[in-house]
């Protein structure tokens, strides 16, 4: 008895049925009509001027179905502004698509003869800048070979090693020190802005060599050069031995 109460009865699984197709009709009928087209697109998360140009960008999307939106097409079009990394998106029915974005984080500028280009963390080269702007970040220069497009991202031997090196100094806390990064023969040289240069050698062990740097900039007045690239035996100076 108490199976057969457990049981549907076929004119409740009968309306089960008709409230699934009900529900899948009118799915179907709204994903492709224009009941829900996207008339006005948001971004969220940047300034006003910035969310105005990001707006533009996805105007492609307007018109279109809102259950038809895919995050991939609105990242294509956000990330095809070269100061924006990534982004997402929420519907707001019935016409409204919010989108919030993630904005490249600049790192160093790019210097290459009279031109310049504002760089970011990953690499990229967000835009093109006036070359006695922005004094406090690390340079990074470039020979004339190296093919600088903005929106792209540079590749190893055309300034992607120099900013894997820059960005390393976030967690040393040296990077407000740094003017400038190169490679002589493989072994890297920070120059720093009070005219020392800081020589880490290779990039293995680079984090502590960074470390031990940073403690001996803080304890002891160093001129001409400091040598970490034997992070037992950090040299200042000429011949000056400093004990770890």
């Amino acid at each position: 008895m108490r199976t057969a109460e457990l049981v549907p009865s076929s004119r409740s699984v009968a309306v089960s049925l008709a409230v699934a197709v009900l529900f899948l009709l009118v799915y179907f009928v709204a994903r492709e009509s224009s009941l829900f087209a996207v008339r006005s697109v948001r971004v969220e998360g940047v300034r006003p001027p910035v969310a105005r140009r990001i707006e533009a960008a996805l105007r492609p999307l307007e018109g279109q179905n809102l259950f038809k939106v895919r995050g991939g097409e609105v990242a294509r079009l956000a990330t095809s502004l070269p100061y924006v990394s990534g982004a997402t998106y929420d519907r707001a029915f019935p016409h409204t698509l919010r989108v919030r974005v993630e904005l490249e984080q600049p790192l160093a500028v790019l210097r290459q003869g009279g031109l310049a280009w504002l760089v970011s963390r990953r690499g990229r080269v967000m835009a093109r800048i006036a070359p006695r702007t922005r004094r406090t970040t690390p340079r990074i220069w470039l020979g004339q070979s190296v093919d600088v497009t903005l929106g792209e991202t540079l590749g190893p031997g055309s300034g992607a090693d120099e900013v894997g090196m820059l960005d390393m100094l976030r967690g040393a806390r040296l990077a407000s020190l740094v003017g400038s990064v190169h490679d002589v023969e493989g072994q890297w040289v920070y120059a720093l802005r009070s005219g020392v240069e800081l020589r880490v050698g290779t990039r293995d062990d680079l984090p502590l060599k960074l470390a031990i740097a940073r403690r001996i900039l803080s304890q002891t007045a160093v001129s001409r050069y400091l040598d970490v690239s034997v992070p037992e035996r950090p040299v200042a100076g000429q011949e000056s031995q400093l004990s770890g």
